[in-house]
């Protein structure tokens, strides 16, 4: 069980950012074991195609072994090392600025971080310079680590990072109107049954580790994820306070566009109306709403304004995007539309 104290100043000062090296690093997980990502195989499949044999067993020797101690019943995950996922700097990072940062990383914290991730196992012999006297070992390893995960990267995550990242962004933007609405509270409710949030302490339960991390005025960064199937707090209880999370959306990610029910509603709307219509039951951005159903976002712009001014949609701006949600009287014909099909 992990514990973060998290104060007012740390709750004024709690956001979100988008890393795609986070997601490339985090993915290694779903290649090392796909049955606990089963909503990724399609990626999975084309991802294996494309690693090199090289790269695959270096990269999969980063992941530590799952320590599972007695009584706990949980699902853990398996550890990566601390300094794969620098903290984005911005909102949404650029993999080369963060790969960069990975490169810089000092040797001592390489062979730490590398250590502790298998702990107290030996490190894979994929990795055994890390534990090499002098640093120049060291270097060379972090050197060759960073061109697998470049080439990782390019061949297997930034083809569909577009559409990864509008999933992220859309879940950020779900997030932030629950955080301007319901507070802390009403955040953390639904991100994962395993976060619970009670008198200033966001407890992570289901998790190996121990111990209390005190936010102390550093505020708490919230990562959501594509690749992650629980949170993923930082392994080092000294690192900053972060929270990699499950994005929402992820199901639609690689799945085809969805269909529309054959309702009268198609009748009276068309397909792409009522399509849209039974879509936005929670707000969605263009961009999105374009992304699942695999067009661009003027193909359905149109579309959505004539919803809105036939009152079956609102929509309001927040940030860069205009988010459209069926209004009460959308709600009544979609219902309608499904009893009578």
């Amino acid at each position: 069980m992990i514990r973060i104290e998290l104060g007012v100043e740390d709750l004024a000062n709690t956001h979100f950012g988008i890393s795609p090296l986070t997601e490339t690093v985090f993915s290694v997980w779903a290649l090392t074991d796909p049955s606990r990502h089963t909503l990724h195989l399609p990626w999975i499949r084309a991802a294996r195609g494309r690693t090199d044999p090289d790269d695959a067993r270096l990269l999969h020797s980063l992941v530590g072994p799952s320590r599972i101690p007695p009584d706990f019943r949980g699902n853990p995950s398996r550890p990566i090392p601390d300094f794969l996922t620098p903290r984005p700097t911005t909102f949404v990072a650029r993999f080369d600025d963060e790969l960069a940062a990975v490169r810089a990383t000092p040797p001592g914290v390489v062979r730490r971080d590398l250590v502790a991730t298998h702990a107290p196992d030996p490190v894979p012999d994929e990795l055994a310079a890390a534990t090499e006297p002098g640093d120049r070992a060291v270097r060379k390893l972090l050197d060759a680590i960073c061109g697998a995960l470049q080439r990782h990267w390019e061949r297997s995550l930034a083809p569909d990072w577009a559409e990864m990242q509008l999933v992220l962004e859309a879940d950020t933007t779900y997030r932030a109107r629950r955080l301007a609405t319901g507070g802390a509270r009403l955040l953390f409710a639904d991100i994962h049954p395993n976060l619970r949030w009670s008198e200033g302490v966001l407890t992570v339960t289901e998790m190996v580790g121990d111990h209390t991390v005190a936010a102390a005025g550093r505020g708490l960064l919230l990562i959501p994820s594509i690749f992650a199937f629980k949170p993923v707090p930082p392994l080092d209880p000294g690192e900053p306070p972060s929270l990699g999370y499950p994005s929402r959306g992820i199901g639609t990610l690689w799945s085809p566009p969805p269909e529309p029910d054959p309702t009268a509603l198609v009748d009276l709307l068309g397909r792409t109306r009522a399509l849209l219509l039974q879509m936005l039951d929670e707000p969605l951005p263009t961009v999105e709403i374009a992304r699942r159903l695999k067009v661009t976002p003027s193909a359905v712009s149109q579309h959505l304004q004539v919803l809105h001014a036939t009152g079956l949609l609102a929509r309001a701006r927040d940030r860069r995007h205009v988010l459209y949600r069926r209004t009460p009287v959308g709600d009544e014909l979609t219902e309608t539309g499904s009893r009578q099909a």
